[in-house]
């Protein structure tokens, strides 16, 4: 157990996640005005927990290794490939599933074979995947730095 929480390539990233989520459900429960807890386990919404990982793991991974290492390099395609697909792919099939979902509401409007919806908070804006991106940055160098 001593040598996991030694390892801050891997809890920070996980604080990242946690901290990322709070925020959610804190930024969504004051925009429905009211305590949205299903926040801390749905994908999408503001800010990415998908980018505040993988830039705490790349920036921590740059801090405890050096950014010349081959495993910091490693963390940073990752995370631009993680934080492309989160803005772009899974955006895309975020819009594309409310489309179908209202298509589906006008032409099977009382048919209950037709009742199911698909989930349409999938994707991340780009402003969501730049914050994201930016706590996990922030947060990384906050625990991570060797002070």
């Amino acid at each position: 157990m001593e040598a996991v929480l030694a390892n801050k390539a891997l809890w920070v990233p996980a604080v990242a996640w946690a901290l990322a989520q709070i925020l959610k459900v804190v930024v969504e429960s004051i925009k429905a005005r009211r305590l949205s807890f299903s926040y801390l386990t749905t994908m999408g919404g503001m800010p990415s927990s998908h980018a505040a990982v993988v830039c705490a793991l790349a920036t921590t991974v740059g801090i405890v290794y050096g950014v010349g290492s081959a495993v910091f390099a490693i963390s940073v395609f990752f995370a631009i490939v993680v934080m492309y697909d989160a803005a772009g792919v899974r955006q895309t099939v975020s819009t594309q599933s409310t489309m179908l979902n209202r298509i589906l509401e006008e032409l099977f409007k009382n048919n209950p074979e037709f009742q199911q919806r698909l989930r349409e908070l999938i994707g991340h804006t780009k402003f969501e995947v730049a914050a994201g991106a930016m706590l996990g940055i922030v947060l990384a160098f906050l625990l991570a730095w060797p002070w």
